[in-house]
């Protein structure tokens, strides 16, 4: 063995000597030189753990060229240059960068390719073809604007903003964009206003609700890109300011309808602008801008005196002036709001009737205008004709103003009056006998000055026009008043006395015996003195037409009513029987009536309903899509989760 270790002989592979100095040190490992000449014979092998270097230069790894070293103008040379709408969303999708890249490439910039100098060839003629129909119905669908978008909340951002910019292009284009709120880290600012602008020149309505970062600058571009804008809508945008309003009147001439809405910088020159750059304005509100005053207001509506035809101030710093001018110029005005106008006075009213220029008004909407008095309403309904609705809330007018106005408005269809406290049960007898022709609908809510009056009345002519009757809220009127009303009311078809508590049994049958026509929908719901007595009543002389009953906190209803509904309402698709004293008996009945086809069905807050009325709700699978189980407390969880898998088609609410 010592032999074999230590032969040395010429076939040894080393240069000379020894190769180790302890020859049996098998954990050496073998290390050579660049300048020996290797040879290792069959017989013989070597255990090389490092690997031989027969080169001293190290290799570099090599390195890749990338798109992403190109500055941001030759890729925008590039992306401009791509063939069709799906190549560049694939391109937009690669990173942000990208996306904003393309964001900013106006319709007019995108370059289609064109054919070979050297001669058309079939291919070349048919992909130019191919690529001249794709941009004329690109261009085309682009400029309908089809596409609707909503961004809320979080959703709201600069980088959704840029991708709707690039991939509604060839979708039928940008028509509708409302922001509602922004995000608060990287919400919506002026970057994506203009991606919008550049890619979306389609766009005609654009909403923008509680978006605070929002300045002129982002106005600008959006006047500048879309020409085509029909509609702003702006609320609680605070950095918008008349700069804005005023890109936007130079730019836009198509604009129709403008909303403006606690924004705090918009002021005069704004209207200005808009009423002598936008001669198809047909709609304008402003509401609680501070710094709109008497001068935009006369402005704009004596230049478009033709064409504008809806007209809404709320708590604007307007004067008498501003609606004796509304009253002189609005002629082609048919829906007009006037509300919390603090520094108008009885004068503007007077003045806006007896201007005598609205004509064609339909519809006034007054709230909250302490200078509305019982003189102004007379000039108004002497001097608006065609006036068919009017509805009055927080005003202070009398039964005197109240009985003018509708001696002299002789086209009222409907009324509603709100909080008007002065208003008493004469007034409104008062108001049916002058309105009997054409008044079809009449609401009173909240209007605590009217109370049963039982002598001294007059003879009141009948309204056979009215089909509808809404008094909720009023404490004072009681039954002598309801059973007066069914009186003078007999065409009446819907009638909602919700909150009424002085409703009795005897007022509320004698109204539905005077009821020629036939109800339809009744609301009686609060109405805690009613008993079963008035669903009998109503069962029989209405049963026929009746098609919803809501009956919601009426305590003294019982399994009685549901029998006389079961047996004779067959055309009852509501039913609304909340906090009553309905207990399964009543669900029976209702299930066994094979003619009754419910569709809504209320039953929260009945607490002598219990688990064993499922097998009976089970029965009303063919025509239930509505069912409330709240609050009734003797169903157990799992009852109602069994009963949702049975009635699959239709939504509980437990």
């Amino acid at each position: 063995m010592s032999t074999l270790v230590n032969y040395g002989g010429d076939e040894d592979f080393h240069a000379a000597g020894s190769m180790y100095s302890n020859r049996l040190d098998s954990s050496l490992l073998l290390s050579l030189g660049h300048h020996v000449d290797v040879y290792c014979p069959p017989r013989k092998r070597s255990r090389v753990v490092v690997p031989i270097r027969f080169r001293e230069e190290r290799i570099e790894p090599e390195k890749r060229c990338s798109i992403e070293i190109l500055p941001d103008e030759c890729l925008f040379e590039i992306f401009r240059r791509l063939p069709g709408n799906q190549e560049r969303s694939a391109c937009a999708c690669v990173s942000k960068r990208w996306l904003m890249l393309q964001s900013y490439i106006r319709r007019s910039e995108i370059l289609t390719s064109k054919p070979s100098s050297d001669g058309p060839t079939p291919v070349s003629i048919t992909k130019e073809i191919s690529s001249a129909v794709d941009e004329e119905e690109e261009q085309k669908a682009g400029s309908e604007g089809y596409l609707t978008r909503c961004l809320e909340g979080k959703k709201a951002t600069d980088i959704r903003l840029a991708a709707i910019a690039v991939g509604s292009c060839g979708r039928g284009g940008l028509g509708k964009l409302l922001i509602r709120g922004s995000n608060a880290t990287r919400g919506v600012t002026d970057l994506g206003l203009y991606a919008i602008a550049r890619g979306c020149p389609s766009l005609r309505v654009l909403s923008l609700w509680n978006v605070s970062s929002i300045s002129d600058e982002g106005l600008s571009e959006i006047a500048k890109g879309c020409h085509m804008l029909e509609k702003l809508d702006l609320s609680e945008c605070p950095g918008v300011s008349t700069k804005g309003i005023i890109a936007i009147a130079q730019n836009c001439p198509n604009l129709m309808e403008l909303t403006i809405e606690s924004c705090s910088k918009i002021g005069d020159e704004s209207l200005q602008a808009i009423g002598r750059c936008c001669p198809n304005l047909r709609s304008v509100s402003i509401k609680d801008c501070p710094l709109v005053r008497d001068q935009g207001v006369v402005s704009l509506v004596s230049s478009a005196s033709s064409v504008l035809t809806k007209i809404n101030l709320q708590a604007v710093n307007i004067t008498d002036v501003s609606l004796a001018v509304m009253g002189h110029y609005g002629l082609a005005v048919t829906d007009l709001l006037l509300a919390d106008l603090q520094n108008v006075c009885e004068r503007g009213f007077w003045v806006m009737g007896k201007a005598v220029g609205l004509q064609k008004l339909k519809s006034l909407t007054i709230v909250s205008c302490p200078g509305l008095t019982d003189l102004g309403l007379e000039s108004i309904g002497k001097g608006c004709p065609n006036l068919q609705h009017l509805n009055l809330k927080r005003s202070f007018i009398s039964d005197n103003g109240l009985g003018a106005f509708t001696k002299s408005g002789a086209s009222l269809e409907s009324l509603q009056l709100e909080e008007c406290n002065s208003i008493s049960q004469l007034g409104i007898l008062a108001v049916l006998s002058n309105c009997g022709e054409k008044l079809k609908a009449l609401s009173l809510e909240k209007c605590l000055g009217i109370k049963d009056t039982l002598v001294g009345l007059p003879e009141f002519s009948p309204c056979k026009s009215l089909r509808s009757l809404a008094i909720r809220n009023c404490p004072g009127f009681g039954s002598f008043g309801i059973a007066m009303v069914g009186k003078l009311c007999p065409q009446l078809q819907h009638i909602d006395f919700s909150g009424l508590y002085g409703a009795t049994d005897a007022g509320v049958i004698a109204l539905l015996q005077s009821c020629k026509s036939g109800l339809v929908k009744v609301n009686l719901g609060g109405c805690i003195n009613l008993s079963d007595a008035v669903v009998n009543a109503m069962a029989r002389l209405h049963g026929g037409t009746l098609r919803l009953l809501s009956l919601e906190g009426c305590r003294k209803i019982t399994d009685e009513s549901m029998v006389a509904i079961a047996e004779k309402c067959p055309l009852l698709l509501d039913l609304l029987v909340s906090r009553c004293a309905v207990t399964d008996l009543g669900i029976a009945s209702l299930a066994q009536a094979k003619h009754l086809n419910l569709r809504i069905l209320s039953l929260s807050g009945c607490l002598q309903v219990s688990d064993n009325c499922m097998a009976f709700l089970r029965d009303l699978r063919r025509s239930l899509v509505g069912l409330n189980l709240q609050h009734c407390s003797l169903i157990t969880r799992n009852a109602a989760e069994l009963l949702g898998v049975q009635l699959w088609k239709c939504d509980i609410l437990f």
